[in-house]
């Protein structure tokens, strides 16, 4: 909730939820390489309906990134009474079903929702202690991550 307003993690989804349960609990969680991955690695099609607090709620959303159109997907984390945390054109809180009327990027599709999983599931084969001081800022971290990834960092739209 700190980085409400923030635009520091726009194409940055999953590395905004992963970094809020990785840095306060010095631990990295193993999921896919984008949202619409870790939503099929999660199993979250098979959670659907209101999420519980601290699930990753996931969409689907096609979009070009680095040149490739695909599902990327959005993520973000249930805050309580369907209220989702999520890392869109800022950071922002929205409720759970509204995310999929938000403003999508041109070239993008509107986010549809595909469902949750616990943060249990997520935690499951953590590594279970990690040094994030030689990461740096979180947002940063996130931005490197992007660029091994995908070759890119702040060149698609400021959704997913």
């Amino acid at each position: 909730m700190d980085r409400l307003g923030s635009p520091d993690y726009a194409t940055r989804c999953l590395a905004f939820v992963e970094d809020a349960y990785e840095r306060a609990n010095d631990i990295e969680i193993f999921g896919g390489d984008f949202a619409a991955e870790s939503a099929e690695q999660y199993g979250a099609r098979a959670d659907l309906g209101e999420p519980p607090l601290g699930a990753f709620v996931f969409y689907d959303t096609t979009g070009t990134l680095g040149g490739e159109r695909r599902n990327w997907g959005h993520v973000g984390l249930c805050v309580g009474a369907g209220r989702v945390v999520h890392a869109w054109d800022e950071v922002r809180v929205d409720h759970y079903l509204d995310v999929e009327r938000l403003e999508n990027a041109p070239g993008w599709e509107a986010p549809s929702y595909a469902g949750w999983a616990p943060v249990e599931r997520v935690f499951e084969g953590h590594a279970p202690v990690k040094d994030w001081s030689a990461a740096g800022d979180a947002a940063a971290a996130a931005v490197r991550a992007q660029e091994e990834r995908f070759g890119t960092a702040g060149t698609g739209p400021a959704v997913p």
